[in-house]
This record gives C-alpha cells, structure tokens and sequence, in this order.
C-alpha cells in the first residue's frame, strides 16, 4: 500500500513539474511576443538586459539569501576563463530568440529553434569531428524536413527573424559544445548557471543595449500612453525569464529522461497553440504538418539518444567492427535551452 502511495505521488509530482514548467516557459514566449507587438516595445537589447538583470538578481536570492539551493564554487580565475566565453555565447543566443521574436510569429520560432539537435549534430562532426551512430542521423531527417515544410508554407516569413532563429540554434549548440570543454569538472544545474553567467550577459549587453536602442527606450517612455502597466509586463517577464529557469531545475528532477525528452516537445505545440489563440497569426494546414513532422523528428531523436545512452560501455552500436573513430553521442540537452 505505501509503495502505491509513493508511486502515486511520484506520478503527480512529475506531472505538477511538468505543467509549470510548460506555464513558466508558454508565460514568457507570449509576454515578449506582446511586448514586441503589443506595447510597441521593439527593442530585443533591452528586453533581453532585464531578462538578465531580473535573473542574476534572482538566482543570488535563491543561493546567497533563501539558501534554496547550494553555492557551486567556481575559482576567480575560472570565472574568466571558463565561465565568461559561456556567458558570450549565452547571451547571443538569448538576443536572437528576442530578435527573431520581433519579427515571426511564435509558432515559427518555435518550430526553428527545434533544429538545435541537428546544428549540434552537424557542429561536431564537421568542426570537432565527432563520429555520430547511423541512428542519430536517420533521426534528424524528418526534423530538417519538417522545418522545411514549415518555412516554404510559413506565411509570416521575415528573413531577418528566421535567420535570427536560425544563428540562435547555432549559437545554443555552440554554448552546449563548449560546456563540455569549458564547464569541465563543474556539475552546474540551471540556478548556478544563472548566478554565474547572467552578471557577465548584463555587462556584455548593457553597452550595445543603450547605445543601439536607447535613443528610442526615452522616446518610447516619453510617448506611450499606458507606460505604469507597459513597464509592469516588461518586468514582470524578466521575472518569469527566472522563474523558468527554477521550473527547469525542478522538472529535471521529478522526471525521468524520456519524459523530459517528450514533454520537452509537446510544449512547443502548447506553445504553438496558445501563441495562435491570442495573437491569430494565420497558420497554414500543410505549415501545421511540418511543425508536427519536427516535433515528432524531435521525439524520436531523443528516443535514439536514450536508447544509445543505455548500452553498456564497450556494447558495439552497429552490427559492423567498429572503426578507427569512435562513433559518439551528440552532447546537446536539447530542452534546456529556454533558460532566460
């Protein structure tokens, strides 16, 4: 009886973790889709800076004040070393889904940014040379296909915010890659990443956020008729920007990998859904097919990767005598790329 409870209570924290993570992540999607489009706030710096500022203050209340979670030690030297080149990177990729926010409808960003496995993928084997199982490719066909389909029939095609959604994914698969090398002995969750990098993102915005665009932020604030309940929203963005970021920690850990993986992927058609219920961005029926050609190329790809994952060391993964080069795993966590 009591192990029933437990499974029971099991299952319902899982799902719990699931679904506030699903409305922490579709919550911030939306709102800095509404910002951009909505209240006319068309600076991506800006918004991204107090995503940061709101984060860093956040992550330090968490660590340093409420002690909900333990500090990750790093050396000074480290911080520069090592956590500072992550925290570049980090902070492009969070300006460009910004940037290709302003320009396509949610529904499309979200269906490229699904491309990440395959830049990753790709990544590696041409830059690191890195050698992949035939598994892990055949995986990622029905994901490039589908982001096909969707960008021929996307009617609401920008090509400034598609190539932005396009470099985000290369630049989250770069900030994956380099963890590996850089983040080497750390084991970080994504509070501690927070604390770290979200400082060093501040910085390295800040300057080209007030030269670039804040001629317009003053004369935005100037004219702007509902400016106390437009600011509220903008900040209150950045504070969910966290709050997803502790929904991350916390879904990790109440779920198994392959629930992840899945759950990962039906918040995008949540995001999707709920992106065209508020904003009516007309989507195509063929458009709809290559979001679902993605997601389920997704499913599958991490399907492949649990199931590789799972053989013992040494297990050869193909029938053949292995070769020369050992044929590796991809290294992309693909769905903790919603941070901040």
């Amino acid at each position: 009886m009591e192990e029933t409870r437990l499974s029971q209570w099991s299952v319902i924290r899982s799902l719990l973790a699931i679904l506030q993570w699903w409305g922490f992540n579709v919550t911030v999607i939306v709102m800095n889709k509404w910002i951009f489009q909505k209240l006319d706030f068309k600076f991506p710096l800006t918004v991204s800076s107090i995503h940061f500022i709101c984060s860093a203050i956040g992550a330090y209340t968490v660590i340093k004040i409420l002690k909900l979670k333990p500090l990750i030690t790093v050396e000074p030297e480290d911080r520069w070393r090592r956590i500072f080149p992550m925290s570049f990177v980090f902070c492009i990729n969070i300006v460009l889904g910004n940037v290709s926010l302003r320009y396509i409808p949610v529904s499309f960003m979200q269906t490229i940014k699904s491309f990440t496995p395959a830049t990753t993928v790709v990544l590696q084997w041409l830059v690191w040379r890195k050698y992949f199982d035939w598994r892990i490719w055949c995986s990622l066909i029905p994901i490039v296909g589908g982001i096909l389909l969707t960008s021929v029939t996307e009617l609401s095609f920008n090509m400034l915010g598609f190539c932005a959604a396009l470099f985000g994914c290369l630049a989250t698969s770069t900030k994956t890659i380099l963890a590996e090398s850089l983040l080497h002995g750390y084991k970080f969750d994504s509070i501690n990443t927070v604390y770290y990098m979200a400082p060093f993102a501040t910085m390295i915005l800040a300057v080209p956020a007030v030269v670039l665009e804040g001629n317009g932020v003053i004369e935005w604030l100037h004219t702007h008729q509902t400016l106390v309940p437009s600011l509220i929203i903008i900040f209150s963005s950045g504070v969910l920007a966290f709050c997803l970021n502790f929904s991350i920690f916390y879904v990790i850990h109440s779920t198994t990998a392959v629930t992840f993986n899945v759950a990962g992927n039906l918040k995008v058609a949540v995001a999707v859904l709920v992106s065209w219920m508020i904003f009516k961005n007309p989507i195509p029926a063929l458009n709809a097919v290559g979001c679902g050609i993605t997601l389920v190329g997704c499913t599958f790809y991490g399907y492949v990767r649990h199931l590789l994952s799972q053989q013992l060391p040494g297990t050869p993964r193909t029938p053949r005598t292995p070769r020369g080069r050992m044929e590796l795993l991809p290294l992309v966590n693909d769905k903790l790329d919603d941070k901040v």
